[in-house]
């Protein structure tokens, strides 16, 4: 009788958690993605877990992501687990990522290794938008439901395929709270 209770209980639960996790946050027009129109500003919300390309003023395309297993505040020192704040960019890729695909963030600035080291440590790098590669691609959409990035900013294989054809090197990317 206990048992049919907490079953009663615990799945209603956990479909609220898990329906929102599986339903698109795409809240872009897909036409302008198939008239080749391409990103000139991302943007990163870590409280909301979301990445939205931009062209001009109109929103391309949104994204749920997964982020350092620390995510609140900037990333200081390397090995923090923390993904970075502030306005960086695009600044190289990776075809052959262990994440699939990956985009590189031009973390650390002048500012990021200066702080760093008032703290007598390193600021660390290798931040990037990547996908989930082979061992988590079979989780899909639900990666997101942690953070488990060491700082970057993960989107399933599918998706950074996607970004990967939308966001031109030296694109600005802004990552907020």
């Amino acid at each position: 009788m206990q048992i049919k209770k907490i079953v009663r209980h615990f799945i209603p639960a956990f479909l609220l958690i898990l329906i929102p996790l599986l339903l698109p946050v795409d809240s872009a027009d897909n036409l302008m993605l198939a008239k080749g129109i391409q990103a000139d500003y991302v943007l990163v919300k870590k409280s909301s877990r979301e990445l939205m390309l931009y062209s001009g003023a109109d929103v391309i395309k949104t994204y749920r992501i997964a982020l350092g297993k620390n995510p609140e505040g900037h990333k200081v020192r390397e090995g923090d687990k923390r993904t970075p704040e502030g306005m960086y960019f695009i600044d190289s890729r990776k075809e052959d990522s262990k994440y699939h695909l990956a985009l590189h963030i031009s973390y650390p600035d002048a500012i990021d290794v200066l702080k760093a080291r008032r703290l007598g440590s390193v600021p660390g790098g290798g931040i990037m938008i990547h996908g989930t590669g082979d061992e988590y691609a079979w989780m899909g959409k639900l990666h997101t439901a942690i953070n488990w990035t060491d700082g970057c900013i993960a989107v399933t294989n599918e998706e950074i395929e996607e970004i990967w054809q939308l966001v031109p090197d030296g694109t600005l990317i802004e990552i907020k709270p």
